[in-house]
């Protein structure tokens, strides 16, 4: 069975939650809906997600479900974070309500009024918009950086890290005893490729076969 919860969220003492309950609930009463749940929190919007319970409510949530706000801004601390959740919930097949803005996207995919059509494409169009902003300012960081002759990627003979660091030890002491590479790979739970890796850029006797 659908449920309807609220997300209220106000970043001090000085704000009111009794005044985002109340437009809510006011919503509810002329719309003839029942609230299942309220989530309230008083919290800066510069916290994370998971400190402002987005996404315990999002895991609250499921296809057909609608998640009511008395405005867009209580879901996120910046316009990209409201966008992309608002596409996200409408991924999902999720109803969203915005008392103060007077949007109604439907749950499950139902017909949709012209504005929140509008809206949601909108929405969409912005996120991508914002996906292609990042990624040409990464390739023109990258590129300015060849341009003044810094080496991209990472310096040339840098040993990255192995689930198999701290093993050397053992490693070679099987080795020096003629254990096949195989053998080893086994008793340390790894492949016989990542084993010769490891053996390789750690500069270990090779010994075995």
């Amino acid at each position: 069975m659908s449920k309807i919860i609220a997300y209220i969220r106000v970043s001090t003492v000085a704000q009111d939650v009794q005044g985002q309950r109340y437009e809510i609930l006011e919503y509810a009463r002329r719309e003839r809906i029942h609230i299942d749940d309220f989530l309230e929190i008083e919290i800066s919007a510069r916290k994370t997600q998971k400190a402002r319970r987005i996404e315990e409510l999002l895991s609250l949530l499921h296809a057909g479900d609608t998640v009511i706000v008395s405005e867009l801004s209580r879901l996120g601390r910046s316009t990209g974070e409201v966008i992309n959740l608002v596409n996200e919930v409408v991924r999902r097949k999720i109803g969203l309500v915005a008392v103060k803005q007077g949007l109604r996207i439907p749950a499950n995919g139902e017909t949709m009024d012209l504005q929140a059509k509008v809206t949601v494409t909108l929405f969409s169009l912005m996120a991508e918009l914002e996906r292609d902003l990042i990624s040409q300012r990464t390739k023109q960081a990258l590129a300015a950086k060849k341009a003044g002759g810094i080496t991209l990627g990472k310096p040339k003979g840098t040993i990255q890290a192995s689930k198999l660091d701290g093993k050397e030890a053992e490693i070679k002491n099987l080795l020096a005893y003629k254990v096949s590479k195989a053998a080893i790979a086994r008793l340390v739970g790894t492949s016989r490729t990542n084993l010769n890796a490891f053996i390789k850029t750690r500069k270990l006797a090779e010994g075995g076969c």
